[in-house]
């Protein structure tokens, strides 16, 4: 083989183009001691077995503080996220909204015990763009002052209407690495003019207002290059119903990742974002044939594919090893050692 046809695909479809990395497809959250250090053991033994973080852990300071142990619920995520269970690196936090006036001390208290070992930090109720803004400067101003070297993405929850209204240019916001969108909150801002069961897990996908608001967040990601993430299903016993959300979510909305309120839903939402197998397949053939072809133009079973064609299906190849799909051994070390 040749050193054109060993090039990297990364490098022969994206070369220099900046490209974040691409994240784990579920975002588990917990918030109380015990379901927190279950969730972590969890994420390292799915780890173990696949040789990688299949999905992220987000621990709770917003929800999963009781009221007056604010600090203290930080102080435990801290000493959680230096624990050795997080071996994987893909462990983030939620602190309060920026309005909230718990937001600098979480933040402050994070990054000064455990700013080395944070994955990223999850801001919710922005207010608007300015506010999003100010959070992530809060954050890297955080991060000087404790010295922590490595940027500390933010990701953002957008579930008001003015930072719907700003989800472009909060997309766009240096140092954001993902929006996702807070469905209980905005159904609630519309002060009941949606009904609750526009928060169920199909009456999600049936109101035209919340259809808009997670269609113009997915489209905004996908435009600033980061990921969208998708909301919530809160009947966390009904599998069926959650896996048909997600599979709507990943499918016909474009999200790349999603939350899971309960370690039952884990392992839903990563078989619902991955491919299907005709799709792993057809995207290892194509490729490899293309990266035999110097990347120039090929036919593939009739069909003509080029460097656009060749993106989509090396996205296809990498969500399924994202999501912990075997590959074949050959793939895999070319690819992704």
């Amino acid at each position: 083989m040749s050193t054109l046809t060993a090039i990297h695909p990364r490098q022969a479809l994206f070369g220099s183009e900046p490209r974040s990395q691409p994240l784990p497809v579920c975002d588990h959250y917990a918030g109380v001691e015990a379901r927190m250090r279950k969730s972590l053991a969890m994420q390292a033994e799915m780890a173990e077995e696949a040789g990688r973080a299949v999905f992220d852990v987000t621990l709770d300071l917003e929800d999963g503080a009781p009221v007056g142990g604010e600090h203290e619920q930080a102080e435990l995520v801290a000493e959680l996220l230096n624990s050795p269970t997080n071996a994987w690196g893909r462990v983030g936090a939620r602190v309060h909204a920026p309005s909230h006036r718990r937001f600098e001390d979480d933040v402050d208290a994070l990054i000064k015990r455990a700013g080395h070992r944070l994955a990223y930090l999850m801001v919710p109720k922005v207010a608007d763009v300015d506010e999003a803004r100010r959070a992530v400067e809060a954050i890297k101003e955080a991060r000087v002052q404790h010295g922590v070297g490595q940027i500390i993405p933010v990701h953002i929850l957008i579930e008001t209407h003015r930072a719907l209204q700003n989800v472009v240019d909060i997309a766009r916001l240096p140092g954001v690495q993902s929006l996702s969108f807070g469905l209980m909150d905005f159904v609630s801002d519309h002060r009941g003019a949606i009904p609750a069961s526009a928060m169920s897990a199909t009456g999600q996908f049936e109101h035209p207002l919340i259809i808009k608001a997670k269609l113009e967040i997915s489209a905004a990601c996908h435009a600033a290059g980061i990921t969208p993430s998708h909301c919530v299903v809160t009947e966390f016993k009904d599998k069926r119903a959650l896996g048909l959300a997600a599979e709507q979510a990943a499918r016909k909305l474009g999200y790349t990742r999603m939350w899971s309120i309960h370690p039952d839903q884990i392992d839903v939402i990563l078989d619902a974002f991955a491919p299907v197998a005709a799709e792993v397949d057809d995207a290892i053939e194509i490729l490899q044939d293309a990266q035999a072809a110097h990347w120039a133009p090929i036919s593939h079973r009739g069909v003509l594919h080029d460097r656009a064609s060749y993106r989509h299906y090396w996205y296809v190849l990498e969500r399924a090893w994202l999501t912990g799909q075997p590959l074949p051994t050959d793939i895999e070390d070319a690819f992704f050692a």
